[in-house]
This record gives structure tokens, C-alpha cells and sequence, in this order.
């Protein structure tokens, strides 16, 4: 293939890259988004495997081969609930695989087109350099993100003294390695700032609390763009480079919309060790008080709901866990059969990734205009009947307005206490990801469903169907 040819085709595959964000962008128009780029992924390898360059497709194909079979058993067995530990997982790869790139750079320069007997060109080397150290940090950093979702580790944040001089301390030992390795072009000067860079990720993930934690998915997807990105400049792949930029800075605007919504900054968010202490704040846990609970019945539910005039449903991580978007569905199709307007509210870091809520109501087919956002739904809960939340916590925690003690204190929150009669379904008043008590459990107007969200709306539904 010619390479006029070759660029022209993966100018292409970026075009579609970028209509695929623009897609991606809107529920409605996300169908489309992910055929623009499923087609420009398609047309990028099938550019590069007919390139000049390339003298043997058995290794190629074997690694396709591979690579495809473990892909689809992923694909195949992984839970909806597991989806944000699958997006870390992938982050990962994409981190190790700038690093081995940058590791076959430096030892056959000339394979490469970037240097020969005479050395290195510098230009490339800082390339590699910061592509190396991009990638080691997204690489460690994101499987501190996978142990954390997982629950491997512990969701508090894991702190010690002196952390954040010992982190400043270890990137200036990076940048002093990445010198080092743009002078001289050694291969000791290139595992010393690869072994640096993979300590610093863990470092830098360690102190990130459970409720900062799609923030944090949200920043590794874009350190991942950016080491791909350099990395595109050591193969001289101008698609590589353009994909790149569009994954770091799409996911870099992504991580600043969600901080933006939490009321909180990026370097908050990295160096602040937001969301672990159960014992902080004012809640009933930590003043030792046992404040009273009401409970109630899937028929207490049933009859609140079907005499409202108005129910907001808020989803949570619970939701997910029990896989209760499905009959969720079907509740409220009955209930808008008895003529209630029924809504769902979104919060920006519900669940454990971006978007998280959205894409398990979209799995259940919930109308697109019955999803609506935070900005937009909370002045409604005041002239609510019932708000119906199910499994989320963290972010209908009221502590976010009214202890300045909370570690959440300062997050926007679904105003949900707001409402005349709020609904909580929950396995029990344990506290959320964020280790926080939430003190909405105890109110006058909340009515506590305690058990698995699917068997409780479902329980819901029958009651309703009698």
C-alpha cells in the first residue's frame, strides 16, 4: 500500500473517531457513535496490517488470535456490575502496551526509523521518555483502580505521612530519569524511569477514597490517550497520534465536568484522600446515638407510589448489583398506567464510572426523556410525592450540605429529603462507597425497604398487579 494511500485512510478512521465521540455524546445518537467507531477501528488495522512495513502476519494473527478468544470470554461472561473494573482492566493494557512499545524502540532504534549506529534521535527519545512514563503510571494506576472496585482493596482512602513530599520527591526523580535518558539514551536510564513511573501510579491511587473513584477511571482513561499518543510519535503513526489526543483530551474534559459536578477539583481529587473515614462527620454512628428507623413493606411502597401524582426514581450501585433495571422497567410502566409521572435523576458520579446509571437504564430500554440529569431534576423533588431511591447513597447524603466535618462536605447531592415521602431500598443502613452514615435514613419522611432491590421491586410489582 502507498503511503499517500495509507494516510489518506487513516484520516479517515480519525474522522470516524471523532464522529464517534460526537455520538457517544447523546443517548439517543450513542447507537450511531459506536458504528462510526467500530468502522474506524476496522479501517485503521486493516490500513496497518497492509502496510510496507509489516514482513510477517503469522505473529500479527497469533496475537489477534489471542488476543480475540480472551477478549470475547470477557465480553461474554462479565457482569453489568463489573463494567467499571473491565474499563480499568483495559486502561491497564493500554499502559503496558506504551511501555513494551517504547522498550522495542529504544533496543532496535533502526527497525523503527528513529536512529542507528550514531544513537537515538533526541527528539525521539523524549518521545519515548514521556510515553514511558504516561504509560507505567496508567499501567499501576489502574490496577489499583481495578483492586479498589473489586473491592481487593480497601476503599478508604490509604494514606501516611509525608505522602504527598515522597510523591513530589518521586516525579522529580521521573523527570531527572527521563534527562538522563534523553542525554545518554541508555537502557539502565529507561527501566530506572519505567520502575519509578510504575511506583508513582500506585502512589498516586492509594489515597483516592471510594467516592472519587469514577473520577479517578475517568483521569486514567485520559492518561491512557496521552501514552498512546506519545508512543504514536516514536512509530510516526499519525493515527495513533490523532486517536490518542482524542482519547487524553476528551477524557481530560470528562474528569473536569465530573469534578465540576461534585464541586470539587482535579487536584483536590488526586491529593485531597477523599471518602474514607466512617467515623467523620456528625452522622448517628458518630455520636454513638441509635436514632429510630421506619420501615415498611413492598405494599406500603405500592400504595404510596399508585396514589402520587409525581415519583423520582434514584439509582444507585445497588440497582446495579442486583440487576434491578429490568423489572424496574416494568414497575414503572404500571405505575405510568395509573397516570403518575415518573422520572429518573442522574447523579454525575453515581455508581462506580461515568455514566454508570445511564448505561444499565438504556440496557433496560427506559425512554431516553425520563432520564434526566441533576441541574435539571433536583428543584423538582420539592413538589415530589415520592422519591424512590434504590441503592444509592453517597449521593442523596444530605452530610454534603450540612456538616462541614463530612468528607463529602461540599458535593452536590440529589435533593431528595426535599420530597414528601422518600423510599429507600437498601440491603441494610450500612453506610456507601464513601464510608459516610447518611442521617436521610432516619428522617421522618424516609421509609426504609430493606433487602435486594430485584426481589423488592418485584415484590413491588405484584403488589401493584393485585
Amino acid at each position: 500500500m502507498s503511503p499517500d494511500l495509507s494516510a489518506f485512510l487513516y484520516l479517515v478512521a480519525s474522522v470516524c473517531f471523532i464522529m464517534a465521540l460526537r455520538g457517544l455524546s447523546s443517548p439517543t445518537s450513542a447507537r450511531q457513535g459506536n458504528l462510526y467507531g467500530m468502522v474506524g477501528m476496522g479501517l485503521a488495522i486493516g490500513t496497518t496490517l497492509f502496510n510496507d512495513a509489516v514482513l510477517s502476519f503469522e505473529t500479527i494473527l497469533g496475537g489477534l488470535l489471542i488476543g480475540g478468544v480472551i477478549g470475547t470470554l470477557i465480553a461474554r461472561k462479565i457482569k453489568m456490575t463489573a463494567l467499571p473494573q473491565l474499563v480499568a482492566g483495559f486502561h491497564s493494557l493500554v499502559g503496558l502496551a506504551a511501555v513494551c512499545v517504547a522498550a522495542s524502540a529504544l533496543y532496535s532504534p533502526d527497525v523503527f526509523g528513529i536512529g542507528g549506529m550514531q544513537g537515538i534521535k533526541i527528539s525521539a527519545l523524549i518521545e519515548m521518555g514521556l510515553g514511558t512514563a504516561i504509560g507505567a503510571i496508567t499501567f499501576t494506576g489502574s490496577i489499583m483502580a481495578f483492586g479498589k472496585l473489586q473491592g481487593f482493596i480497601g476503599s478508604k482512602p490509604l494514606v501516611f505521612k509525608g505522602q504527598h513530599l515522597f510523591n513530589a520527591t518521586l516525579l522529580l526523580a521521573i523527570i531527572a530519569a527521563g534527562t538522563w535518558l534523553t542525554i545518554h539514551g541508555t537502557f539502565g536510564a529507561f527501566w530506572v524511569l519505567t520502575a519509578l513511573s510504575l511506583l508513582l501510579g500506585i502512589l498516586l491511587v492509594l489515597p483516592i477514597g471510594g467516592a472519587d473513584m469514577p473520577v479517578i477511571v475517568s483521569m486514567l482513561n485520559s492518561y491512557s490517550g496521552w501514552a498512546a499518543c506519545g508512543i504514536g510519535f516514536t512509530l510516526q503513526n499519525n493515527l495513533l497520534i490523532i486517536t490518542g489526543a482524542l482519547v487524553g483530551s476528551s477524557g481530560a474534559i470528562l474528569s473536569y465536568i465530573m469534578c465540576k459536578g461534585m464541586n470539587r477539583s482535579i487536584v483536590n481529587v488526586v491529593l485531597g484522600g477523599f471518602g474514607g473515614d466512617s467515623s467523620s462527620g456528625s452522622g448517628p454512628a458518630a455520636s454513638g446515638e441509635a436514632k429510630p428507623v421506619k420501615t415498611g413493606s413492598a405494599e406500603d411502597a405500592t400504595f404510596l407510589m399508585k396514589n402520587a401524582s409525581s415519583v423520582i426514581i434514584v439509582p444507585g450501585y445497588g440497582m446495579a448489583v442486583a440487576q434491578a433495571q429490568h423489572a424496574l422497567k416494568e414497575m414503572v410502566e404500571l405505575l405510568k398506567e395509573q397516570g403518575v409521572k415518573v422520572r429518573f435523576a442522574i447523579h454525575p458520579v453515581a455508581g462506580r464510572m461515568p455514566g454508570h446509571m445511564n448505561v444499565l437504564l438504556a440496557e433496560a430500554n427506559i425512554p431516553y426523556e425520563d432520564v434526566v440529569e441533576l441541574d435539571d431534576i433536583n428543584r423538582d423533588f420539592a413538589s415530589t410525592d415520592v422519591a424512590l431511591v434504590i441503592g444509592a447513597n453517597d449521593v442523596t447524603n444530605p452530610a454534603a450540605k450540612t456538616d462541614p466535618k463530612s468528607p463529602i462536605y461540599g458535593m452536590p447531592i440529589l435533593d431528595v429529603e426535599k420530597a414528601k415521602t422518600v423510599l429507600f431500598i437498601k440491603r441494610s443502613l450500612s453506610s456507601g462507597y464513601a464510608g459516610v452514615e447518611n442521617e436521610l435514613f432516619h428522617r421522618d419522611n424516609t421509609m426504609m425497604l430493606f433487602g435486594d432491590a430485584k426481589k423488592m421491586v418485584e415484590q413491588i410489582i405484584k403488589a401493584m398487579e393485585q
